[in-house]
């Protein structure tokens, strides 16, 4: 019963396809986030690195 939920099949596939979607810009954005930090910390160390000559 879970499945019908009166909605029309076409309703049904455009929610599923909207929600894999939302999921995938989910997960690169969260992607982006890693690697922005991951490159803003190595430019940090950068800095420290060149700040004790």
């Amino acid at each position: 019963m879970g499945e019908n939920t009166g909605k029309r099949p076409q309703e049904a596939e455009a929610t599923r396809e909207e929600k894999t979607r939302r999921k995938a810009m989910l997960i690169r954005a969260g992607i982006y986030i890693f690697a922005t930090h991951l490159f803003a910390g190595f430019v940090l160390l950068l800095f420290a690195i060149g700040d004790r000559k």
